[in-house]
């Protein structure tokens, strides 16, 4: 072959290798290795109620990675419209704010928490923080909120690869599980919906729930799905605890506009049912603003011996906690590549605890499975750890495990507990 046609041949060979490689990745693959299928984008974009950026995360000083909303608006700021949210009101307190101008939409017994929450819909023409300064002007010492919304801590994988590799237990450099790996434990998690017909999770022990409005639909399962894979998802996808139980709660719905969004009022009900449930441990790979009814909440989770684990955010900054990852009764964790290295959208801060495996996860999603990124996904390692420490008799208290897991870590960053990693890799496995 002439020099010059060898060298257009090569060209063009490299070409077409690597629209073929941009295309596997868009569609997925299966760990079955059938052909790859379709990717999960949904109507509402490819977002599909997670916190992925809108755009790419462009560099700050430092190298941090400027923080991206989904909604446009700092969490602190992005709360449903004209709802607030009470816990615990005195007597007659729905007639009385009734009389100044307030709709009582819903109220709520929390028992498990011992708490009762009010969903209120603020006079016409008022704001939420006028109508929350009212109302604490009113009834001084009553917790009172914005009714939060959070987001799911997913984006797409920053690069293909090789889904054997990357199954979540392959990530962490744990062997496949055996069936039957986590019998006894119960499991919860706080998330989206979930595809119970997906292969990684038919047959599976799983009990869901969903607590969106009932004038809402609920949002898509791509979440949820991907999050309960991981964590009891069958042993050919990788799942951590294939025979563990999971309770499943969804908080995700679709507002008036289309968006998709958890609130503080879905996720305090979440949460209570985690407590009646007596999970051993509930993941919540969600984030959003510092909630004062949903800080209630988690301490009173604490008390009811329930404990909590959180993906420490994908906002890429450190002078913004993301929550419920940095109340000090919630153990947070922090995503890292398989080479060790933080991943570039992480949140950073004193709140995190933990780094486990969260870039390019192979993920169940509907239709098929997806290289995906982000703390959601780290957080369910060392939720399952912590579960088989309490199944095993270790006590439900999160400071006490946390010095468990602290034993044989992989420190990554500045000697000690620090703000990107913090205690480090965990280097525990499940035993089976």
């Amino acid at each position: 072959m002439p020099k010059g046609v060898g060298i257009l041949f090569t060209a063009l060979v490299v070409i077409i290798a690597g629209v073929g490689g941009w295309l596997w990745y868009e569609s997925g693959t299966s760990p079955f290795g059938k052909k790859p299928v379709a990717g999960i984008a949904s109507s509402a974009g490819t977002r599909a109620g997670s916190a992925t950026p809108t755009s790419v995360p462009s560099r700050g000083a430092g190298g941090m990675v400027a923080s991206a909303f989904p909604r446009g608006v700092e969490p602190k700021d992005d709360f449903e419209a004209g709802e607030l949210v009470v816990l615990d009101p005195p007597q007659n307190f729905a007639a009385a704010v009734r009389a100044r101008g307030y709709n009582v939409v819903e109220v709520v017994s929390l028992n498990a928490l011992s708490l009762s929450l009010y969903r209120l819909r603020v006079p016409p023409g008022v704001t939420v923080d006028a109508s929350r300064r009212d109302l604490a002007a009113a009834f001084p010492g009553l917790t009172i909120d914005a009714n939060h919304r959070y987001d799911a801590q997913q984006a797409p994988a920053p690069t293909p690869g090789n889904f054997k590799d990357n199954l979540p237990r392959a990530a962490i450099g744990w062997g496949p599980a055996k069936p039957t790996c986590g019998q006894g434990v119960v499991l919860g998690m706080i998330d989206a919906g979930v595809d119970l017909k997906h292969a990684a999770l038919v047959g599976q022990s799983i009990e869901f729930k969903s607590f969106h409005k009932e004038d809402r639909q609920p949002g898509p399962n791509d979440h949820g799905t991907a999050v309960a894979g991981i964590m009891v998802g069958k042993s050919e996808w990788g799942g951590l605890l294939p025979g563990a139980a999971l309770k499943a709660a969804n908080m995700f719905e679709r507002d008036e506009t289309g968006n998709v969004v958890g609130n503080a009022v879905a996720l305090l009900k979440a949460v209570n049912w985690m407590a009646e449930a007596r999970v051993h441990v509930v993941n919540m790979s969600v984030a959003g603003a510092d909630n004062k009814a949903v800080r209630v909440a988690v301490d009173k989770a604490r008390r009811a011996r329930l404990v909590i684990v959180a993906a420490a955010g994908n906002w890429g900054r450190e002078d913004l906690p993301a929550y419920p990852a940095a109340y000090d009764d919630v153990v947070a964790v922090t995503a890292i590549t398989q080479d060790k290295t933080i991943y570039q959208q992480a949140s950073r801060g004193a709140y995190v605890d933990f780094a486990a495996p969260g870039v390019n996860i192979y993920t169940a999603v509907p239709n098929g499975g997806k290289l995906q990124s982000g703390t959601s996904f780290a957080a369910p390692y060392i939720s399952v750890l912590m579960a088989i420490a309490i199944y095993g008799g270790g006590k439900s208290d999160p400071e006490v495990l946390t010095s468990t897991l602290q034993k044989g870590i992989i420190d990554l960053g500045a000697p000690g507990k620090d703000s990107t990693f913090g205690w480090g890799l965990i280097s525990q496995q499940t035993g089976c």
